[in-house]
C-alpha cells in the first residue's frame, strides 16, 4: 500500500489517505467524461443523429449524479435542485418558457415520474 513508510500511520490512515486519492482520480475522470460527453453531443447535432444526441445527453446526466455524488451530494439533493430550477425558472417567466412551455412540461414530466 502507498504510504506504509510513513512513522506513526496506522493502517487505518494509510487507507484513507488511498480512499481520497482514488476519489479525487475518480472525479478528474468524471471531469473528463463529462467534457467527452459534451463532445460527442456536438458530434450528434452536427451529424442530426438522435440516437447520438440521446446518448451523449443520458451519458452527461448520468456523469452529473455521479460527480455530485463523489463530491458528497446525495442523488436526492441533485433531483430537488433539479426541481428548484424548473420552478424558479417558471415563477421568473423564462424565455424559453414562454417561447414553448418546456419547463410546464418538464415540471409535469418529472412530476409523473415520482408517482
Amino acid at each position: 500500500m502507498a504510504f506504509q513508510g510513513s512513522v506513526g500511520s496506522t493502517e487505518k490512515e494509510v487507507v484513507s489517505r488511498v480512499d481520497i486519492a482514488r476519489n479525487i482520480k475518480t472525479i478528474e475522470w468524471l471531469k473528463t467524461e463529462l467534457i467527452g460527453g459534451l463532445s460527442s453531443l456536438f458530434k450528434g447535432m452536427l451529424k442530426n443523429s438522435d440516437e447520438l444526441i440521446a446518448d451523449s445527453l443520458a451519458n452527461i446526466v448520468v456523469g452529473c449524479y455521479l460527480l455530485g455524488k463523489r463530491l458528497g451530494l446525495p442523488y436526492g439533493a441533485l433531483d430537488e435542485k433539479v426541481a428548484e430550477k424548473v420552478k424558479a425558472n417558471l415563477e421568473q417567466g423564462h424565455e424559453i418558457e414562454a417561447w414553448y412551455g418546456d419547463f410546464s412540461l418538464l415540471k409535469r414530466y418529472l412530476t409523473g415520474r415520482k408517482t
